[in-house]
């Protein structure tokens, strides 16, 4: 037995050596490959060197480590002080919330972690358990983990390729390939060598580890296993993407940095103030500066933006988008490129036939999916197919001629078993009033000889019982006209006329349809069985041309046109020939900009950054394709969305700000991967995703516009008090039930915001644009100020009226509430759009946290346990009368100011 070539590496694979451009007897010389299959020594010894046919799990960080590093985070470390201060004031039940916030987000991050690693295991479980291969001369069935290089794999219909095959031999092979190239037809397969710099998709002599036979049969010799197959390094490549960091997440971590750094600034302000300049006992400014930290630290904010955020989720989810990372719930606002699939995505991933052309019309059929039902039309004019004798004949060729079987299920959608193609051309025939069983007795069928892609057609012989052979043929065109003579025309058969077929051709596929001709001819009665001479002894009479399409969804093509609209770029990424995507792309009125695959691979990283943003449909794509247009997108400034359903996806899924997989069609290596899953498949849904998610972001923008000039305010107070050498207005843990309880209460009530009016006619927001704007952070120190005034204000006034301290301290937290509960009002719009009215009705979630806010602070006010806890006392209905009066006119000048900042940036 010849022993295995030097192939260099340990483990050769397509990017080594281009198996598909070598002849099967040169890839059988290369890899050692006996016809009588390895032995069993030889194979072992292969198998020591090449190591098993299965993917390597990659190296994971230990579980312990990958928890501890969900805590590093600079608002984490913010929230552990804030706990460690309540620890230090003895509140332990406000510690204890704090940190179980703390947790939570831990644990919710491992979990996250832990399901992204199973994309990993879900492309390792796409290789086949078992293998029938020839070894010492015999067929045997083997663990699929047992096939070295040089093995000779036998495949059949319904089996899954269990390594990377060079095919020596094939017989109607045909095998779908969706998961590595995201086309929707299964691939016709051959012996054939192809040219080395052959897309994926174009290597008719290749089968590939983890795809699908759906017809046919063949032997291969295995050329690459494991890790160094196809399947295999887009495992490598997902492994070794990183995530790209949330815009949200980003800014957080800015503003975590900011508000540390003026916290601690401010406490050291305050310590050093009243020790140098009023002489006060370092210990007494130490704790008052705790106070003020314990003012300025918004400690509710985290769990208010997690259930922000779990709103937005849950409201995704009723139109059919499934958030998997709570993070990307706000990113999709911020959505600039969506890079989405073709097949099931913008189409319906179901062939259809629409053109009909005959030697004396063309017909039109409409209908959806694979159902059979729908009307046919010519010159715009629906036709009785009856009284169409040509395209009865043409229809009835196309049912005889067919190996596909359609079948209502329980629900009643019609489902197809066999090929797409023969699935659309049977649903044509059925609308055309033919019966599959009632003609199938009328013309029995006696031989075929199946698709196969050195012949590229298919043809089938029948009798009719009246002493005629009938012979049908289907097929590529430039084929099956070359096998006619004539044409069928209503007056009888007529010359071919091969030029105007041609051009007649080249138009339907021009318009990204799939064109199949159709062809018979009468044969002796005594002929039973069909070979290809057959066709050839005698030329056949053409039929017509049917034109079959991927059809659009039509919520799809309304989404494009919205998509536009709120400035989002679509670009279209599919494993589509260049014409066919072209003219896709047009369907969907995307911009002019076509460019295949391997025109990518010629350019320099420069010319493909310029060729990522100046085309808007991408052919014949790779995964590397995928992934390195999405970091030259991210690279230019983009927030990118990437749609996909394949294994080939999952790289670029991963890279993505928004990976979105596909429900019902998608691999489990896309869904696992992937930020959001699409239940329908439907792009449309995407859209529907952008617009909550551009709410999401305006109600964190809220919550944070609210809580931080509230907490912001209360820092203040300490500091006027500090500087000015007076009694502290609010005590530490006055602050702290104000923070705990506003937090819960009106803060939460932003979450649950309707979307403001023209969220998506905004365009989409920068990517690195603060969370906090110019304009907002001028409304937060408006009502910073305001706040100030009327606690620090109320406080002092009631001291002079002879108030008790701890009276005129419960006007002043009260005072503080109050003006709250008015700017809740005034935040819930953003934008400054909605009137003055329209922000006074509120909404059900802002009045309930009003009235529930109103029920604490009275508790805090009279209850006398509280009372006694919080260092409060009982006031009167005129003090409460003036807080009302100071926090509506603390409305109305905030009102003022929106209005006057939305004439200034409309944004």
């Amino acid at each position: 037995m010849p022993p295995l070539a030097d192939t260099g590496p340990a483990t050769p694979s397509p990017a080594d050596l281009p198996w598909h451009a070598l002849g099967a007897a040169a890839v059988a010389e290369r890899l050692g490959s006996p016809a009588d299959g390895l032995g069993s020594t030889e194979a072992a010894a292969r198998l020591a060197h090449f190591g098993p046919n299965r993917l390597t799990p990659p190296e994971r960080r230990p579980a312990w480590l990958r928890f501890l590093a969900q805590f590093h985070n600079l608002l984490i470390y913010v929230l552990l002080v804030s706990g460690a201060v309540a620890l230090l004031l003895r509140h332990w039940t406000d510690a204890g919330v704090i940190f179980g916030v703390v947790l939570v987000n831990a644990l919710i991050g491992y979990i996250q972690e832990d399901k992204a690693e199973q994309a990993l295991e879900a492309i390792r479980n796409l290789l086949s358990p078992q293998a029938v291969v020839l070894r010492d001369g015999h067929a045997v069935t083997l663990a699929a983990d047992a096939l070295v290089p040089g093995d000779r794999v036998f495949l059949v219909s319904g089996d899954r390729v269990p390594a990377d095959l060079r095919l020596d031999r094939s017989k109607g092979l045909l095998v779908q390939e969706a998961a590595l190239t995201g086309e929707s037809v299964p691939a016709a397969k051959s012996a054939a060598a192809v040219p080395a710099d052959a897309a994926l998709g174009d290597r008719g002599g290749m089968a590939y580890a983890g795809t699908m036979v759906v017809q046919g049969q063949g032997t291969g010799i295995v050329v690459a296993t494991g890790d160094a197959t196809e399947v295999g390094r887009i495992g490598h490549l997902l492994a070794s993407v990183t995530s790209v960091a949330t815009p949200l997440l980003v800014s957080m971590a800015r503003f975590g940095r900011w508000l540390t750094g003026g916290i601690l600034l401010l406490a050291v302000v305050t310590v050093l103030f009243g020790m140098l300049v009023y002489g006060e006992p370092w210990q007494d400014m130490v704790l008052t500066a705790v106070g003020l930290a314990v003012a300025a630290i918004p400690e509710g904010l985290p769990a208010v933006m997690t259930i922000t955020m779990a709103v937005g989720v849950t409201r995704m989810a009723r139109r059919n988008a499934i958030i998997r990372h709570l993070p990307a719930v706000e990113m999709l606002g911020s959505v600039r490129t969506i890079c989405t699939d073709k097949t099931g995505t913008l189409t319906r991933n179901e062939l259809l036939t629409t053109c009909i052309v005959t030697a004396d019309a063309t017909y039109v059929a409409g209908g959806s999916g694979y159902a059979p039902e729908g009307e046919i039309s010519r010159d715009d004019r629906l036709v009785d197919p009856a009284g169409e004798p040509l395209l009865l004949d043409l229809a009835r060729a196309a049912l005889l001629c067919n190996d596909a079987v359609l079948h209502r299920d329980p629900g009643g959608e019609w489902r197809l078993a066999g090929d797409p193609t023969d699935g659309a051309l049977l649903a044509l025939a059925m609308k055309a009033g033919l019966d599959p069983a009632g003609e199938a007795t009328r013309y029995p069928r006696r031989d075929a000889l199946p698709f196969e892609s050195e012949r590229q057609y298919m043809a089938t012989l029948h009798h009719d019982h009246a002493g005629h052979g009938i012979l049908v043929v289907k097929g590529a065109p430039e084929r099956v006209l070359a096998l006619c003579e004539r044409e069928r025309r209503g007056n009888g058969g007529a010359p071919l006329e091969r030029q105007r077929w041609t051009v007649l051709t080249a138009e339907l596929a021009g318009q990204g349809q799939r064109v199949l001709a159709l062809a018979m001819r009468r044969t002796p009665i005594g002929l039973s069985e069909l070979i290809d001479e057959d066709l050839r002894e005698e030329g056949l009479e053409l039929l017509g041309l049917c034109g079959l399409i991927d059809p659009p969804r039509e919520e799809a093509l309304v989404a494009v046109t919205a998509c536009r609209q709120a400035g989002i770029t679509v670009k279209m990424i599919t494993g589509d020939h260049a014409a066919t995507a072209a003219a896709i792309g047009r369907r969907f009125g995307l911009p002019e900009g076509v460019i295949a695959g391997p025109e990518l691979d010629r350019l320099d990283e420069a010319g493909f950054a310029a060729a990522a943003r100046a085309n808007s449909v991408f052919a014949r794509t790779t995964p590397e394709h995928k992934l390195r247009l999405i970091a030259a997108l991210q690279a230019a400034g983009d927030t990118v969305a990437m749609t996909g359903d394949g294994v080939n996806d999952a790289p670029a899924l991963k890279r993505a700000d928004i990976g979105v997989a596909m429900g019902r069609n998608g691999t489990e290596a896309a869904k696992e991967v992937a930020a959001m899953v699409l239940a329908d498949d439907n792009f449309a849904s995407i859209v529907h995703a952008v617009e909550e998610g551009r709410t999401v972001y305006d109600n964190l923008r809220k919550t944070i516009l609210f809580m931080l000039p509230t907490n912001g305010a209360q820092a203040v107070v300490i500091l006027l008090a500090v500087l000015s050498g007076s009694l502290l207005p609010i005590t530490p843990v006055q602050i702290l039930w104000v923070n705990m309880v506003t937090a819960v209460t009106l803060g939460l009530a932003l979450a649950f915001e309707a979307p403001e009016p023209g969220v998506m006619a905004r365009p989409p927001r920068p990517r690195d644009e603060p969370i906090l704007v110019g304009r907002l952070v001028r409304r937060m120190l408006v009502v910073l100020a305001l706040l100030v005034a009327s606690s620090f204000g109320f406080f002092h006034f009631h001291r002079l009226q002879g108030d008790t301290i701890e009276e005129a301290r419960t006007i002043a937290v009260n005072a503080l509430v109050v003006g709250e509960i008015f700017f809740l009002l005034s935040a819930r719009d953003l934008h400054g759009r909605a009137g003055l009215l329209s922000a006074l009705a509120g909404s059900r979630p802002v009045w309930l946290s009003i009235a529930v806010m109103t029920v604490l602070q009275l508790a805090f006010t009279y209850a006398p346990p509280v009372q006694t806890l919080f260092g409060t006392a009982a006031v009167g209905l005129t003090a409460w009368a003036a807080m009302a009066a100071v926090g509506a006119g603390l409305f109305l000048l905030m009102e003022l100011e929106k209005r006057l900042s939305a004439n200034r940036s409309p944004s």
